[in-house]
């Protein structure tokens, strides 16, 4: 099994929060640039492929897509 990494995607509009679960939990920030910021854990690249396909449906514009690693701590939470 992949190990989990910590996403943040940025797309032109705005998301209510409401939609988290729709999005897999991922946090959403509404940002005053007229931005939407989309942040947290996704297990692989499946789910992020899960969640990009959701954008386009949406015909939301993608700004950015940036991965990090999740610290250890973090890991142990989900």
């Amino acid at each position: 099994m992949d190990k989990p990494w910590l996403y943040e995607i940025q797309i032109e509009g705005y998301i209510p929060g409401l939609w988290s679960e729709w999005f897999e939990g991922l946090k959403i920030n509404e940002c005053p640039a007229g931005l939407t910021i989309l942040s947290g854990p996704l297990i692989d690249q499946a789910a992020l492929f899960g969640i990009l396909n959701k954008i386009h449906s949406l015909n939301l514009n993608l700004i950015s897509v940036s991965r990090s690693n999740l610290l250890e701590d973090d890991v142990n939470q989900l």
